[in-house]
């Protein structure tokens, strides 16, 4: 008897497709704007060690690299402008708290201070004995003064108007390269150096030196104030620290997800709506020399997402309105990527969950079988950094231009004539001479136009401005239409009259050659005394 054995089921084969979370969708979503996408990275010769962005709409950017700083749009992603009054590689761009301002360090030791739009160089703070790698402006209201770290182990608090420095603050042993405002008081601030040590300052108390110092183990490359301003991010080595100032510099969380060095931090947050409310998610932004951008949840303590680029990565700068990011790389390339849609959240499971959506999920996506497709962008306005192309305006020809351009050359003169301009009728004459068609054109005139042309030659053949053309042209008229002239008393009244005209011209210039010639023996006279 046969045996059974039973059937195994077909096992189907899982997806190997990793379902992207919500939040990695939000940071794929910062893509090349369309316009741009022909040049995806905006190239350089030497690298870009900052960004800054501007904290007034429209959050125009600046990257320094070499000895200049070029600034570009936060509408179109384009260049703006260069500054380039430096003598030496320009170091970390700081914009003041209205946009209207720009400082910027460099390798000499000075900072400078720009304004911004017209890229008018206001001011130069000389103190620092060596490279100044660090400038910030307060990130409150205070407009007068800035703080500078330099390889002289020395942070400088200035007063901008009078380009003096009002506190030399010591204490680090090595080159300071980042430090960063506070966002809650004018008056504090942060500097990190390669000492490994992290100082936080108070000008107010800046006799008794550094109000704390946290040992970040590691030269520190990147710091930054946490929006609350009671934590301190800090970058060194192939780790992030955060710090909790307030409660006494304690250290809270050490992520350690780079394989090379960290080069920068810069915060980014997530707007987000729920039920009616907007909240704001912070997120830590780091970049490093392995290429690799990471997003950090401080808040978790986790990473969220990370971004690989081809390139060592040494600066990034996050808009104020979450809509671009921008990376600088070792290269001398800009990688700017900018967000489209909104940000909403839905309730999952008694939590809040963001996702992205379209700015206009109903609007259909045109296609060249829509009539609107051929339409489109005809009603928009131009932005500020557009170039305009304007269409010409369509001339209006008069009569005898239209005349000239199908040939009929008579009716051309003749309808000059009517308009009883001088400069008009003289030109298509001369533009008939040239075309050597004046002369058939006189010989063709019927005798109510022939008395128009010698009505005009009566009146402007005496004129110096058109007595070369005009009395030659008479001459020959006179010739050539002698028989129609004898038998029209009309003509020969023209005649009469031009003639008339010509003798008391001639009568006139007699008179002025007579007292010339009086004159003139005077003049010499006087003139040799």
């Amino acid at each position: 008897m046969a045996e059974n054995f039973p059937v195994k089921p077909k096992l189907r084969p899982t997806s190997s497709k990793i379902t992207p979370t919500p939040e990695a969708k939000y940071w794929k979503s910062f893509k090349i704007p369309k316009d741009i996408e022909t040049t995806p990275t905006k190239s350089f010769t030497f690298p870009i060690n900052s960004i800054a962005f501007s904290p007034i709409d429209p959050h125009d950017f600046a990257a320094t690299h070499s000895a200049s700083i070029s600034i570009f749009s936060g509408k179109t992603l384009e260049p703006k402008s260069t500054i380039s009054d430096f003598s030496s590689t320009a170091a970390s761009a700081s914009f003041r708290c209205d946009g209207k301002l720009l400082a910027a360090g460099d390798l000499k030791g000075t900072v400078h201070v720009f304004d911004a739009k017209s890229r008018s160089h206001l001011r130069r703070l000389k103190g620092h004995a060596a490279a100044v790698r660090s400038v910030c402006y307060p990130h409150a209201a205070d407009k007068l003064h800035l703080f500078s770290g330099g390889d002289d182990s020395v942070v400088k608090y200035w007063d901008v108007t009078t380009e003096k420095c009002l506190f030399n603050l010591l204490g680090h042993k090595d080159y300071v390269r980042c430090g960063d405002a506070s966002p809650i008081s004018d008056e504090m601030f942060v500097s990190g150096s390669y000492d490994h040590r992290v100082r936080v300052w108070d000008v107010r108390v800046s006799k008794s030196g550094s109000v704390m110092e946290l040992n970040h183990e590691k030269p520190v490359e990147s710091v930054i104030y946490l929006p609350s301003g009671g934590l301190i991010a800090t970058a060194g080595g192939n780790f992030v620290k955060i710090w909790d100032v307030i409660g006494g510099g304690k250290l809270l969380h050490s992520m350690e997800s780079h394989n090379k060095t960290v080069t920068a931090l810069c915060m980014s947050k997530i707007a987000q709506g729920s039920g009616g409310e907007e909240s704001e998610q912070y997120r830590i932004l780091s970049v490093a020399l392995d290429g690799y951008m990471k997003v950090f949840d401080y808040a978790k303590f986790k990473i969220t997402h990370s971004m690989r680029f081809p390139e060592p990565l040494l600066s990034v700068g996050f808009s104020p309105d979450c809509y671009t990011r921008v990376v600088g790389t070792s290269k001398g390339n800009l990688y700017i990527g900018r967000r489209k849609g909104k940000v909403e959240s839905e309730i999952v499971g008694g939590g809040s969950q963001w996702k992205i959506v379209d700015d206009d999920p109903s609007r259909k996506v045109l296609r060249p079988s829509y009539f609107r497709y051929f339409q489109r962008g005809q009603n928009l306005k131009p932005s500020d950094g557009d170039y305009l192309i304007k269409r010409p305006k369509k001339v209006k020809l008069a009569e005898f231009d239209k005349l000239l351009k199908k040939f009929r050359h008579k009716e051309a003169l003749v309808a000059a004539l009517k308009r009883r301009n001088p400069e008009n009728v003289v030109a298509v004459m001369e533009e008939l001479v040239a075309r050597k068609k004046l002369m058939r054109c006189i010989s063709n005139l019927d005798t109510e136009e022939l008395g128009l042309l010698l009505a005009f030659l009566q009146k402007y053949s005496t004129m110096p401005r058109y007595a070369g053309l005009l009395t030659r042209l008479a001459n020959k008229a006179v010739e050539l239409r002698a028989d129609d002239i004898r038998t029209s008393d009309q003509l020969r009244n023209h005649i009469r009259n031009l003639k008339r005209d010509v003798e008391e011209e001639i009568r006139i210039q007699q008179s002025l050659l007579e007292i010339q010639g009086i004159i003139s023996p005077m003049l010499k006279i006087a003139a040799r005394r």
